[in-house]
């Protein structure tokens, strides 16, 4: 296996800090396990010559490899399912209840390989599907990276991926081929996928009533989760939903968010 030495360790874990959010500077084991087979494929014989390349060349294509092999995208349908069902029983008949445009703002802010949201639409047309209002549904998706992106707009799965789903749901919105289960075209164009970098400012046209950023804030440290944190709160709308991993927590002492229930916030 490749080693890194200690300057081109910092060199790579300060780049990734500063341009992704990701801290990865107890991550020694990590970053060599996952990188070393990449840098040889690459052409490179060691990790000077790659760093040298990441930080000069600064290629999209390199950098989305790099960010996919020091992250984990691992997801499924239905993943930490209480939040599905606070979505449905509680989010979605509030919505419903207060909105004068008939227009929701609902954003999976790191969407990874498109579980999410594709369960949120799905979840969107169970209770919008039958009202006899019209109804603008459609969901914003985001992702750092291109290749999870790509699998997503495809929106094309294993059996495993689906072991949650109610049976129903998967005959009633998904078509099968062989192992395969692909999401119906209804479901898939009222998800607008886009490629998006949390570390950004976020400037997009909407403001959100509903934001889902699960399993992200893991990689980051507590001044850049609390940042992120500052740049949800900015772009809800008041009564606005923030959900989180539940393996992760906000700091209360700084977060602006009223706390609801374990890694469910809201801003009053």
């Amino acid at each position: 296996m490749l080693k890194i030495n200690d300057d081109d360790f910092v060199r790579l874990t300060t780049f990734i800090h500063n341009d992704y959010g990701i801290n990865l500077t107890s991550k020694r084991n990590l970053i060599e396990g996952r990188l070393g087979k990449t840098i040889l494929d690459m052409g490179f014989s060691n990790f000077s010559e790659y760093v040298d390349f990441i930080l000069k060349s600064k290629s999209p294509e390199a950098l989305d490899v790099l960010i996919n092999r020091v992250t984990t995208n691992h997801t499924y349908f239905m993943r930490e399912n209480s939040h599905f069902d606070f979505f449905q029983n509680t989010v979605l008949p509030e919505l419903e209840k207060n909105s004068t445009s008939k227009s929701l703002g609902i954003w999976s802010a790191a969407c990874s390989s498109g579980e999410e949201p594709y369960t949120m639409s799905i979840i969107l047309k169970e209770y919008f599907g039958n009202k006899p209002q019209s109804w603008d549904t459609r969901l914003l998706a985001t992702d750092i990276s291109k290749r999870v992106l790509t699998i997503a707009m495809k929106g094309a799965y294993s059996e495993e991926s689906l072991k949650d789903m109610p049976e129903a749901w998967i005959k009633k919105y998904f078509t099968k081929a062989g192992d395969i289960y692909t999401v119906t075209k209804p479901i898939r164009d009222n998800v607008i996928f886009k490629e998006f970098n949390l570390m950004d400012p976020i400037k997009f046209k909407m403001k959100f009533d509903c934001i889902f950023c699960r399993n992200v804030m893991i990689y980051f440290d507590q001044q850049t989760k609390d940042a992120l944190i500052q740049r949800f709160y900015d772009v809800l709308n008041p009564g606005g939903f923030l959900l989180i991993g539940h393996s992760e927590t906000l700091n209360k002492a700084t977060s602006p968010f009223k706390y609801l229930m374990p890694a469910t916030y809201r801003k009053i």
